[in-house]
């Protein structure tokens, strides 16, 4: 039995102290992130009024992500991970402040935020595979998928908090209160990043190789389910995922609520998504996962469809937590099967292009849905998005039923 297949206990990667360090840094500076880009999208739809230039600046903000995380998993396996991450945390620091005070200073421009945001988005393309690459440290392999589950639960939590905070610092106090404290969030993951002490579990010995992404192609384009997952992967990143960006727009102009309203609407993605991610943590590997990615793919696209056709905010908030939830075992259950079915020898590389394909394509899907909502409307983006994925998602269980009928 390989040690993929062999059950770990639930939550085992919290007996690891430099693991609970990171996951508590991690829930702070989460909360102050999501703070921030709910802030941001508000900030530019005020600015501009353009459902296309809210969708512009998460473009230029992930495309970054895009060009240079490829190379950032590179850098990552040649450098002191943690030593790293403190380098990266303190510039983005540096960025969250620089945006507060200009907008507290009232010299914000979009201008500035879009530099800011291609700012950070670079940041994030070596910080991404560092702190990815550096949960394996910090745990071992043997609660590796735990740290993955856990980590996923932080995420999807503080993107309850976060959003919900938002919304009521900015209809309190004003924008820049939120880039304030998502500045001050990053002094919590740095302070945890600093008190780690060795042992890390997992840190390997041994020189790192050359490193490169032409076998992990290789294998994904050439082993069926793995292909079949990336498919549906990059429909779902171009088509699916866009519809958080337009929530700003969505809530304004759909629904006809404020910052509170959209900050609400953030948090029922959360609320759902978190809800999935804590289960799937909890159940460890008694999760069967075969198959099922499938279905939650096409019930996410569904309910975008629904969310579309959605009139009154009550509606809307309970379509957008079933959308958080498919949301979130969608990607969840792709990430862990392509973790488990990759050969050991190449499951980093085949996790750095499905991170590259998660945020890197995101650009792309930002634009098309700014661009859709701005020519014919918000409605008619996410019915698109939602109908690309239920499309996506049926074509992708076809083949795989059909694969296994010619080899049963």
């Amino acid at each position: 039995m390989t040690a993929a297949a062999t059950p770990r206990p639930a939550f085992g990667a919290l007996r690891h102290r430099n693991f609970r360090l990171f996951l508590v840094g991690q829930f702070v500076s989460l909360s102050g992130t999501w703070m921030q880009t709910v802030a941001q999208g508000w900030l530019v739809l005020q600015l501009t009024q353009s459902a296309f230039q809210v969708g512009l600046v998460t473009t230029i903000n992930t495309l970054p992500v895009l060009l240079f995380t490829l190379y950032g998993g590179v850098v990552a396996d040649r450098v002191n991970k943690r030593r790293f991450l403190l380098i990266l945390q303190s510039l983005m620091l540096l960025e969250a402040l620089a945006l507060a005070l200009l907008t507290a200073t009232g010299h914000v421009t979009v201008g500035w935020v879009m530099a800011l945001a291609a700012v950070q988005g670079l940041l994030a393309a070596f910080e991404i595979p560092a702190r990815q690459s550096f949960l394996v440290e910090m745990t071992g392999r043997e609660d590796l998928m735990t740290a993955i589950a856990l980590n996923s639960s932080t995420f999807n939590v503080t993107r309850v908090i976060g959003p919900a905070i938002a919304g009521i610092v900015i209809a309190a106090i004003g924008i820049a209160a939120c880039f304030f404290v998502n500045a001050a969030s990053y002094l919590a993951v740095l302070w945890m990043l600093a008190i780690m002490r060795p042992p890390f579990a997992g840190a390997s010995g041994t020189p790192p190789g050359k490193s490169s992404f032409r076998d992990g192609w290789r294998y994904i384009m050439d082993t069926p389910e793995p292909r079949l997952l990336t498919m549906l992967t990059i429909a779902f990143s171009v088509f699916g995922f866009s519809f958080a960006p337009m929530l700003p727009v969505y809530a304004s102009q759909v629904l006809g609520t404020g910052a509170t309203g959209y900050g609400a609407l953030m948090s029922g993605v959360g609320v759902g998504a978190a809800v999935a991610a804590i289960f799937v943590a909890a159940m460890g590997h008694r999760v069967q996962q075969e198959g099922r990615v499938f279905v939650f793919a096409a019930l996410f696209g569904a309910v975008l469809i629904g969310a579309s056709l959605a009139g009154g905010f009550g509606v809307a908030l309970g379509l957008l937590m079933f959308a958080g939830c498919a949301w979130a075992l969608t990607s969840i259950l792709t990430n862990t099967l392509l973790q488990t079915k990759a050969p050991d020898e190449l499951r980093g590389r085949v996790m750095g292009f499905y991170s590259f394909m998660v945020v890197g394509m995101a650009p792309l899907g930002a634009l098309q849905a700014g661009w859709v909502s701005e020519h014919f409307g918000v409605r008619v983006s996410l019915a698109l998005g939602g109908g690309v994925c239920v499309a996506a998602a049926w074509l992708a269980w076809r083949s795989a039923r059909r694969r296994v009928l010619v080899t049963s």
